[in-house]
């Protein structure tokens, strides 16, 4: 990344454009949303109620978990991973889930 900072318009598009190729990887064309199904199974599994606001919810706290794994390293991939379960989560609270 060299001495480039991104500033937060960046890291917007920059998770955007990851959300955007994860839906074309997954072969979905509104991008990638397995986490519903993700939290079914969870639920089935556990007996437990969790919902798909809660389970992006939780990928946020994991890649805030790892980011302040080691604080005087920035890890891209976790800032960029977060912005975008930031969108999801708001996406499914919007529509009740």
């Amino acid at each position: 990344q060299g001495d480039h900072v991104m500033k937060a318009p960046e890291l917007l598009h920059k998770a955007a454009s990851i959300m955007e190729e994860r839906g074309k990887e997954y072969d979905k064309p509104e991008g990638e949303r397995s986490m519903g199904r993700a939290v079914n199974a969870f639920n089935a599994i556990t007996g437990k109620n969790l919902t798909e606001s809660e389970g992006w919810l939780l990928l946020q706290q994991l890649k805030d978990a790892r980011q302040w794994q080691n604080p005087g390293r920035y890890h891209a991939d976790s800032a960029e991973d977060c912005i975008a379960y930031s969108a999801l989560k708001a996406e499914a609270l919007a529509e009740g889930k």
